[in-house]
């Protein structure tokens, strides 16, 4: 597809109740391997290019969660009933936000979140990465987010790739009057949830993050399912999925082996919950 957004339609020959909305995390990638997997299991999936492309913010910066909510609409006028959003890093940001502002939503799969609306990774419209900016938008205005401290230096020596966790553990220390409005107010948010998190994650501290959002949908007498592991990274990989590859600038924590292991042990709960199980 190439309107109102570049994106990918999969779909069981038969068609399907059941439609999965599949954004991506920071790289803007479209999830072509993960739309197939879940096309194999008798759903609809679309993954669009929600920033990076034709008229799009070239970063994550002040991205309209219309456009997720615009590709919901899309997957019920054709024909799904039961919608899910499967999203994972920033792609679980966009899942989790756009389930609180959209009831359409029925189940939300989460792998490797945040609990908090963060700053901007990469520029936006202007071209400009700085000052740091939300990296949502809704109705036109910006999400209370929390920047980064650019004083924290990393720790491997060198130029080779970096472990970023600690940035975003020394900036909520720096801007902890911050958290509060920044925190994604799963009150708000009817669908079911289902997060997936790895300890060794070396990109943010997903599991943390993960405890904090169950802990508060709990609170509110919600249900939530949190899969976990102590040696998963920030990449799980669902069965059926190649492994993810290194990256020249970050270390994302884990080994191959433990990222799938994490994302099978995840595969039958996601599949549960897309399909209406509780």
């Amino acid at each position: 597809m190439t309107d109102p957004w570049e994106a990918v339609l999969v779909a069981p020959a038969g068609g399907s109740d059941i439609g999965v909305l599949v954004p991506a995390g920071s790289s803007g990638r479209i999830e072509r391997e993960r739309a197939h997997i879940l096309a194999q299991q008798g759903m609809t999936a679309l993954s669009i290019r929600w920033f990076g492309g034709s008229g799009q913010s070239p970063g994550s910066c002040e991205i309209p969660l219309e456009t997720f909510t615009t590709a919901v609409d899309f997957l019920q006028t054709n024909g799904a009933e039961r919608i899910g959003v499967l999203g994972s890093s920033k792609g679980a940001d966009a899942a989790l936000l756009t389930s609180v502002h959209d009831p359409l939503v029925d189940v939300v799969i989460a792998l490797s979140p945040t609990s908090r609306v963060w700053c901007d990774v990469g520029p936006g419209r202007d071209g400009a990465q700085h000052p740091y900016r939300s990296s949502w938008t809704w109705r036109q205005q910006a999400l209370p987010f929390i920047p980064l401290d650019d004083s924290w230096t990393p720790a491997e020596p060198g130029s080779g790739p970096v472990a970023i966790r600690g940035w975003y553990e020394r900036s909520e220390l720096a801007f902890a009057h911050l958290l509060p409005p920044a925190e994604i107010a799963l009150d708000q948010d009817r669908a079911d949830i289902l997060l997936v998190a790895g300890e060794d994650d070396a990109m943010w501290p997903s599991l943390p993050f993960a405890e904090q959002l169950a802990q508060r949908r709990r609170l509110d007498g919600a249900s939530v399912r949190l899969i976990a592991r102590h040696d998963g990274s920030h990449r799980p990989r669902l069965p059926g999925e190649s492994a993810a590859l290194a990256s020249p600038q970050f270390l994302y924590g884990g080994t191959a082996e433990a990222d799938a292991v994490l994302g099978a042990a995840a595969w039958p709960h996601i599949l549960d919950m897309l399909r209406g199980g509780h």
